[in-house]
């Protein structure tokens, strides 16, 4: 029995199609050609793009003249605006120097005294601290806190580098032993990246401890430097004699 589909077309099994038509007969496919603007033909044509032409430029320069206008009746107000931006900045420039200005006549007289000193506990001394070296010259901030790994106050100067201050507050008179000044030598300069390492008490110091340090480059100050520095004024560069180039030791070592 026949396939179907030939039935249905009348053609016997040796018989092709006739109705269909290799690629080769009826050759290459022709591209699509995108649609183009012809230039208008005959004078009706011509007449009319002219027309648009005209209608489009009258358009522009009704625009351009319409902005014009309008900018010059702006101009004088933007002209305010303009001025009175300018005063409000100046007049906030100068009002932030004489804010400066004070601060930096308060800090020059801040004085501390031993008993306030005594009578504050742990983190009002590091503040007490970090306004000393504010006071002094230093930008300096308050960094005490738990896992501070030795460093309460840190310091920085553009001639001495940074300093880090350790501090020990002391109700008891109690006296800092070799223990500290290890600990902070060992942190100064591979945690921290500082020039300057000072241990600052309202107590004392044991012999072997100010021995140490000062054969290590760690500075101390005791109950009686802290009056001179807090209560009497004395900058602690010149307190404690640190030079004017930086110390890169601490660094060198980490």
């Amino acid at each position: 029995m026949e396939p179907a589909h030939r039935l249905r077309r009348g053609l016997p099994d040796n018989t092709a199609n006739p109705y269909t038509i290799s690629v080769s007969e009826r050759g290459p496919l022709m591209p699509r050609r995108s649609p183009r603007l012809r230039p208008p033909r005959g004078g009706r044509e011509q007449a009319a793009a002219a027309a648009v032409a005209c209608a489009a430029l009258w358009l522009l320069a009704k625009i351009a003249t319409a902005t014009w206008q309008a900018a010059v009746r702006i101009w004088p107000w933007l002209a305010v605006l303009a001025a009175l931006a300018l005063g409000y900045a100046a007049w906030r420039f100068i009002r932030e120097l004489q804010a400066r200005k004070v601060r930096a006549q308060t800090l020059a007289r801040l004085r501390i005294t031993l008993a306030q000193l005594d009578a504050m506990d742990d983190r009002a001394f590091e503040f007490a601290l970090r306004d000393l070296l504010l006071r002094d010259g230093w930008n300096a901030r308050q960094v005490g806190r738990q896992g501070d790994q030795a460093a309460d106050v840190i310091g920085e100067d553009r001639q001495r580098g940074r300093i880090v201050l350790q501090a020990k507050h002391t109700t008891v008179a109690g006296k800092v032993g070799s223990s500290v000044m290890y600990q902070v030598k060992g942190t100064a300069g591979p945690a921290h990246g500082a020039d300057i390492a000072v241990v600052v008490t309202n107590g004392s110091f044991t012999r072997d401890a100010k021995t140490w340090g000062e054969r290590h480059q760690v500075h101390w100050i005791d109950r009686d430097r802290l009056r001179r520095w807090a209560e009497h004024g004395t900058p602690l560069q010149d307190l404690l004699r640190l030079p004017t180039p930086r110390k890169t030791a601490f660094r060198r070592a980490a």
